[in-house]
């Protein structure tokens, strides 16, 4: 037994000296003088009618083309942990399963195309982590579904030409530029390439954004083929998308009923949003820190219009921030923003009392104040009856019939002594608020900035504090800062240099003529201009006398390394036999003056552009077309 073990143990350690090549696949190794390198391997024996299992580990590319092999089982590459490079192109396959990529988590490029594939696992992308090319063309795939869009994010080459597709989800276009709303970049690396030409797309408002894509001068996204068709429906057949419009296609407009509202503590709001486009868009509710938001209700009086009304009930100062209302239809989204501050402090007053109507508890309490920014003559004109009806029975308190004469009576007899308790009580809460805030100061002061700071004590952190300033002596030019007593310090800016300014910090409800002020001086920037100007002089002169010895020595460094090293191929060797297909489903003349279902033009293509085009050239991968019908390939 031990004799078995030691020769097992052996032949593990020959298998890793001296890794054995698949029979029917040729395996070359790519060394170098420092003894590492990298493995490919090519299979492609007409024979072969299984992805081979005996591959070496170290293997970086494997090509697997012009087989018999139909089917890629479940973790066909598990072992394969520095694969970068797989090419199954040109086969039978038919089916893929889930699990096929398990374990490649370092692979760059996965070609499928030139097979019968229907339907592909997106959900398997997630085992490719650093996948940036996807290369589908030339296939059977009739539908990429919406959960597969967060798979697709991370792709920058995504081939799905020579399918059966008909239509993409709108979102998909939402995780690239420009409708992802991320800034447009220059850089070829961050550029995507799709490939969607020859499919028999349906022209409507799912596929509008690519529509408007094909029609865009400059975009990061860039087509392989810029002449997309129209298959249907039947007035927009044959109609190159770059030529087609949509006539019942709108995107969604969005128009809030105010932009910013202040509203006492304790009172109830209500937020609307009104929209319109086509189809007829949904509306959505969010607010800015992602807490949940309920008590919306939303109708649509005609096509392609919707309102929305979001109800508050007693706000606190946690209600106050910024609500969004976004519209949404499969032409694209929009989104309007109110801005909700929450005012005062909340008081405990009693009604005047009406004669011969019972006096509920909620008669006694807190003051509800109603929204004064939608009016009831709005309410009623806009808004349908039953709707009205059903948040005004939300907003108004309801009286209790429970309450006895005698409690009645008990209430009006302590109501005297009530208001005059609140009343002493409301002026000592200004005079310790006006206490409370002390050491005001002033820090950093810049040319056009200043930071205030204070101590607060005997206020709760979330107390509302407002600082005024304003140039000394201008009080017609006072602008305001909104904070909170526990903040400590806010930042003033928009500053003149050179000036005197007045600072005051207001606490809500304080006494009159209490509140803490004090001035500063803004910097001069004339001098700091002047010593910017002479350092960039400087620093001007000794980079132009010690970057040419800086650029010499590095040259004298690089020719003594690489005189004594062979480097042999590097994976940028394994790289340029990426390689790109151009090709469609029938021959069309292109000229300029023909009928428009055989117009052909060409958008002006940078270098950046056209290497990124080139990837999919290779000379030792050669076509085998499915169809008599396929264009010939160009080569970069």
């Amino acid at each position: 037994m031990r004799r078995l073990l030691c020769l097992h143990a052996f032949l593990c350690c020959l298998t890793m000296a001296h890794p054995f090549c698949p029979s029917q696949c040729t395996c070359v190794f790519h060394g170098r003088t420092d003894g590492t390198g990298t493995r490919s391997v090519l299979c492609n024996d007409p024979d072969m009618s299984d992805i081979p299992v005996n591959v070496p580990v170290d293997t970086v590319k494997l090509r697997i083309e012009k087989t018999a092999v139909r089917r890629i089982p479940t973790e066909a590459f598990y072992y394969l942990v520095d694969l970068r490079y797989l090419w199954i192109t040109y086969n039978s396959i038919t089916s893929v399963d889930t699990g096929s990529f398990y374990n490649l988590k370092v692979l760059h490029e996965l070609r499928l195309d030139g097979n019968m594939i229907s339907m592909f696992p997106w959900e398997s992308l997630k085992e490719m982590p650093m996948l940036k090319t996807l290369d589908l063309h030339n296939n059977r795939i009739n539908n990429v579904p919406t959960e597969a869009i967060p798979y697709l994010r991370n792709i920058t080459y995504l081939d799905l030409s020579s399918n059966k597709l008909t239509t993409l989800p709108s979102e998909l276009m939402d995780i690239w530029p420009p409708f992802n709303g991320l800034p447009v970049s220059s850089n070829a690396s961050q550029k995507v390439v799709l490939g969607l030409q020859d499919n028999p797309w349906f022209c409507d408002c799912k596929i509008s954004k690519m529509i408007e894509i094909s029609k865009m001068a400059e975009t990061p996204v860039i087509l392989m083929d810029l002449f997309l068709t129209c298959a249907g429906p039947e007035n927009l057949s044959g109609v190159l998308f770059q030529h087609a419009e949509l006539e019942n296609c709108v995107k969604p407009s969005v128009m809030t009923s105010a932009t910013k509202i202040t509203s006492p503590l304790g009172s109830n709001v209500l937020l609307r949003c009104d929209a319109s486009g086509f189809p007829t868009p949904t509306l959505y509710w969010a607010k800015s820190d992602g807490s949940p938001v309920s008590n919306t209700v939303q109708e649509s009086p005609g096509d392609g219009i919707r309102w929305s009304i979001m109800s508050l009930h007693g706000i606190l100062y946690k209600d106050a921030g910024n609500y969004s209302c976004k519209a949404k239809n499969v032409a694209g989204s929009v989104e309007a923003t109110i801005s909700l501050t929450v005012a005062g402090t909340i008081g405990t007053t009693v009604p005047p009392q009406r004669p011969g109507i019972d006096t509920g508890p909620s008669s006694v309490g807190t003051t509800i104040v109603p929204p004064t920014f939608i009016p009831d003559s709005f309410m009623s004109t806009v808004l349908p009856r039953a709707s009205t009806i059903a948040f005004y029975r939300k907003l108004k308190p309801t009286p209790s019939n429970g309450l006895q004469k005698s409690k009645v009576k008990q209430a009006k007899n302590e109501q005297g002594s009530n208001v005059t308790k609140l009343a002493a009580d409301e002026k000592s809460k200004k005079s310790d608020t006006s206490k409370s805030i002390r050491d005001l100061k002033i820090v950093e002061e810049t040319a056009d900035s200043a930071v205030l700071l204070w101590t607060a004590d005997g206020l709760p952190n979330d107390a509302p504090l407002t600082v005024v300033y304003s140039p000394y002596g201008e009080d017609d030019t006072k602008r305001t800062v909104e904070t909170n007593a526990g903040s400590g310090k806010v930042l003033l800016d928009g500053l003149s240099s050179g000036m005197r300014y007045s600072v005051c910090l207001v606490a809500k409800g304080a006494a009159a003529g209490k509140d803490p002020c004090i001035d500063f001086y803004t910097l001069d920037n004339v001098e700091d201009g002047g010593q910017n100007q002479l350092f960039i002089i400087i620093s001007g002169i000794a980079c132009a006398l010690v970057l040419p010895l800086i650029i010499l020595l590095l040259y004298k460094i690089l020719a003594l390394y690489c005189k004594g090293h062979n480097t042999g191929l590097n994976e940028e060797d394994l790289e340029k036999e990426s390689y790109v297909k151009f090709e469609t489903i029938s021959m069309k003349q292109r000229n300029l003056n023909s009928h428009p279902t055989e117009l052909w033009a060409r958008r002006p293509t940078n270098e950046s552009e056209r290497m990124l085009l080139c990837s999919r050239s290779s000379i030792d991968s050669q076509m085998t077309y499915k169809s008599d019908s396929s264009r010939s390939e160009y080569l970069c």
